[in-house]
């Protein structure tokens, strides 16, 4: 089949199974590192420029202006593309570097925060400050507001499509990470309707307050709802079973394992959705198939979470983790 845009290329991401000793389980890994933006933030960003444009928001040559950490910038880019409109991202200095340059790469026009945060603190409300000031302000411009945009979770609509048929029998539960809440929701809303029974498990950051506990400064970047910020009016609690948190350093050290036993490059969020997946599975919360998200891949955080160094400045390393992941997954402790 030939495409003619990129963003047809948007989906049919494969699954990629890890199977547990000595239990009816099997986590599923969906590679939505595959989308041509590099993120599942492909699906909504074209979701929500289709439907600005659908229903007038958004006019033909218009401008969009959007806060992003990074992966929603990148699918909002692509999509400006496609429909010939102009992007400007707002950002801070917790956006990987390669998510910024990618941006610019293709065309976005970016803009920081001002003011002094630290490395750890993530300016979501000075960044949706800006970015709505922006859309107010310039002709032709739509802020498009993720968190509390509905065509956010609507997006994720062929993500459930794909998923039934891949696993034809069955899905007994969605482990997935939580931030604006539009994929959680999406997604977990549809698995639902398909099956009440699914189990959905919502993973936050620790330091992240979508779930009420204390805020506080966390590293793991595009997810979770920082202390000073509002939940996004995109996250509906009532189709998620379970919330829960996981460390920087859990979330972190994951995904360095998984790169070093299975061969795949995953971010931090992710590797924070694989950790409590196998701890849910291994405390024998879930079974059967269970489902996560690889949400982006680690190939934008090379120079982070994949650098000794800069993970042992930040007291992120803790070998511990790989031990208890060995366990896990071959039934035996790593060897002294």
């Amino acid at each position: 089949m030939t495409y003619t845009t990129i963003t047809q290329l948007i989906g049919q991401t494969p699954l990629m199974s890890i199977k547990l000793p000595e239990r009816d389980t099997t986590l599923f890994l969906k590679i939505e590192k595959n989308n041509p933006g590099g993120s599942m933030k492909d699906r909504m960003a074209r979701s929500m420029v289709v439907a600005a444009l659908a229903d007038g928001r958004l006019k033909p040559g218009g401008t969009i202006v959007e806060s992003s950490s990074g992966n929603t910038g990148i699918g909002l880019a692509l999509a400006a593309l496609e429909f010939g409109l102009r992007f400007i991202a707002v950002v801070d200095h917790h956006a990987a570097p390669d998510k910024i340059r990618t941006m610019r790469a293709f065309g976005a026009e970016i803009r920081y925060v001002e003011g002094t945060y630290r490395e750890d603190e993530v300016a979501v409300v000075e960044r949706q400050r800006l970015a709505a000031q922006l859309g107010a302000q310039l002709p032709g411009a739509l802020f498009m507001n993720q968190s509390d945009n509905p065509a956010n979770p609507e997006g994720y609509a062929g993500f459930v499509e794909e998923l039934l048929t891949q696993l034809p029998d069955g899905i007994d539960a969605f482990v997935g990470c939580v931030g604006t809440g539009g994929s959680m929701t999406g997604i977990s809303q549809r698995l639902k309707r398909h099956d009440a029974r699914i189990k959905t498990i919502a993973v936050e950051p620790a330091g992240s307050i979508v779930f009420g506990k204390p805020g506080y400064p966390y590293y793991q970047s595009g997810t979770g709802t920082p202390a000073g910020d509002e939940v996004g009016k995109v996250l509906d609690y009532a189709c998620i079973d379970e919330g829960v948190q996981v460390t920087d350093t859990q979330a972190f050290e994951t995904a360095r394992y998984i790169a070093r036993h299975k061969g795949l490059l995953v971010g931090g969020s992710t590797g924070g959705a694989i950790y409590k997946a196998l701890e849910f599975i291994v405390s024998g919360k879930l079974s059967g198939n269970v489902v996560t998200t690889v949400a982006d891949g680690g190939e934008k955080y090379l120079g982070s979470i994949f650098d000794d160094e800069w993970m042992e400045k930040r007291s992120l390393l803790d070998p511990s983790i790989a031990d208890q992941l060995d366990s896990w997954l071959t039934n035996r402790a790593r060897a002294a």
